[in-house]
């Protein structure tokens, strides 16, 4: 049999337990044909890689991440980097010199953990966009700031002491706006400025889904779009599927819909009420390269915002422990519309308090109305009591935590909790001994996103200042890596063509420098992506190696072996 291509000469960590390691692969129309099959076997490859003793492992699948807001922060300005208040106002007021008088200065990244929770100035920001209005997107999400001239904008009409629903327009002592717009508040500026047009999502999912490549990530969960205050349009799913048709889409995605993208769906009169899209369209619409995923719903708000839903004040502010971002009830309600519909749940929720609303009702629906085709999910997991892990354990919920906010944001989250919530924060080894299924996920780009990186964080559990946050959550290396890959693609629904290499397998995955789970855990990070391949085709790495064509009748093609090892690992080969 003619195969389309050989990848030999490497160390395969397949992640298939009945082979965990092998040489080669056979892979043939996208998918693993055969792993380490000897000379005799009659296979014979039109194409062959030769690897040069490079690692090689099923490619990484990050199932919490937001790739439209992603690649929108590379189109604005940045204020990742900012450890001042001096460097957000330089960077404001070098992105608004081009602008004309009336545009908008837009910038992104910016996180007031790293800044000892200090808020921009309203008038500091005037003066440094030279009067134009600015909107600073934070890096949690759920939280903007805007200078003076915006809120004139976004505040016509709106009195800032009116409550708002799941939100809140902070002000100073006096009443006066201080700028801050949290949670469902921030839709104030979202109505003067959104929907973006569908060319922007499209150019902003190119730049997002190219990056990921160079990371050796080849599925991404996309975590709400579409609506609420995480959405850039109502349309955003066809930018998406237009991305698609121009080759814009570099990865396999599955988009999950906001809530809010969701309504009310008439049926038979003998059909209970349910939410969903007209039509019945609901979660497993799809295939391989893009499949329509949960319903995320957003019960609470944000550990760096202290807005996440405690049952416990927060440390240092006696009256807050955050808040659901609706009426516990029309919460309930939602989520089973939604369920009954088709819709797997994705519930967001951080805080304690908050997580058990999202056990009490993912369970119910399950016991209602049985499983549906995706696992239902708890996204973060801030705070975890251990009779909350035994619940989730049973019900068979998946928990998507992000072991990289304990890297960059580790130090903030411990003042607010305390020690004795900090040992429940974002666990990783309890979920494993329950038998819960744990996937790898960043949430970029509130956090960092490059999986290496978020294993070493698996691992280490390090802060910033080099504190062990939870120390008997960490996990190992291998453990690390298996969440990335079968921990994913099980939390996604796709464990069975997902996530190892192994026969029958999509020919996913990725050409390391060293073995990550080999090397000492504060050099996991330091390994290097010198390839990804996604459905059997170099997708990125092209200019290190190019497969040869195999002359006629050969069994394994006569490569120059030099050539290769050289291309791929930049070093000479004796």
């Amino acid at each position: 049999m003619l195969v389309d291509l050989l990848i030999r000469n490497a160390h395969i960590l397949t992640q298939d337990p009945a082979q965990p390691q092998a040489r080669e692969l056979w892979i043939h129309d996208g998918k693993v044909l055969a792993v380490d099959e000897g000379p005799d076997s009659g296979l014979r490859a039109r194409r062959t890689i030769d690897a040069a003793g490079s690692t090689v492992v099923p490619g990484f699948n990050d199932v919490h991440a937001h790739s439209v807001w992603f690649g929108l922060t590379l189109m604005e300005a940045d204020l990742g980097r900012a450890r001042s208040m001096d460097d957000v106002y330089a960077v404001i007021a070098e992105a608004s010199a081009p602008l004309g008088p009336d545009e908008w200065v837009v910038a992104s990244g910016f996180s007031p953990l790293l800044l000892e929770g200090t808020q921009p100035d309203r008038e500091r920001l005037d003066a440094a966009a030279g009067g134009r209005p600015v909107w600073i997107k934070h890096s949690s999400g759920h939280a903007c700031t805007l200078n003076g001239v915006a809120l004139g904008l976004v505040l016509k009409g709106v009195d800032p002491a009116e409550p708002i629903e799941g939100g809140v327009i902070a002000t100073d002592p006096s009443g006066r706006p201080t700028g801050l717009l949290e949670e469902n508040a921030m839709r104030l500026v979202q109505d003067l400025m959104l929907p973006y047009p569908l060319e922007t999502i499209e150019r902003a999912l190119d730049l997002a889904t190219t990056h990921y490549l160079s990371e050796g990530i080849t599925s991404v969960t996309d975590a709400g779009i579409a609506g609420g205050w995480i959405g850039h349009s109502p349309r955003e799913f066809m930018a998406y599927q237009n991305a698609r048709d121009k080759g814009l889409l570099s990865v396999r995605m599955q988009p999950m819909l906001v809530l809010d993208a969701l309504h009310a769906v008439t049926g038979h009169s003998s059909e209970p009420a349910a939410r969903g899209i007209d039509a019945g369209i609901r979660t497993g619409l799809g295939d391989d390269w893009l499949r329509v995923g949960s319903v995320k719903i957003f019960s609470d708000g944000s550990l760096l915002g202290s807005t996440a839903y405690m049952t416990e004040n927060y440390v240092g502010c006696t009256h807050n422990h955050g808040y659901l971002q609706m009426d516990a009830q029309e919460l309930r309600s939602a989520a089973l519309e939604a369920y009954r519909a088709g819709w797997a749940i994705a519930m967001h929720a951080i805080g304690d308090h908050a997580i058990d609303h999202a056990i009490d009702i993912i369970s119910e629906a399950q016991d209602a109305y049985g499983l549906n085709s995706l696992p239902n999910r708890i996204e973060h997991g801030g705070v975890l009591r251990p009779e909350q892990l035994d619940r989730i354990a049973e019900a068979g919920i998946v928990v998507v935590p992000q072991p990289h906010f304990i890297t960059e944001f580790g130090d903030g989250m411990a003042r607010l909790l305390g020690p004795r919530r900090t040992e429940l924060s974002y666990p990783a080894k309890s979920l494993l001994r329950r038998g819960s299924i744990l996937p790898g996920s960043s949430d970029r780009p509130v956090s960092e996103g490059r999986p290496l990186n978020v294993m070493q964080s698996f691992v280490e559990r390090l802060t910033p200042s080099g504190a062990t946050y939870g120390p008997a959550e960490r996990l190992t290396a291998a453990e690390a890596l298996a969440a990335y890959t079968t921990g994913s693609a099980a939390a996604t629904g796709a464990a069975d063509i997902k996530g190892r290499l192994a026969p029958g397998y999509l020919a996913d995955l990725v050409f390391l420098d060293q073995d990550p789970t080999a090397v000492p855990s504060s050099d996991i990070a330091a390994t290097q992506v010198l390839a990804t391949m996604v459905g059997g085709d170099l997708r990125f790495g092209t200019d290190r190696f190019a497969a040869k064509e195999a002359a006629a009748g050969d069994t394994h093609t006569d490569t120059d072996t030099t050539e290769f090892a050289t291309a791929l690992s930049g070093k000479e080969t004796p």
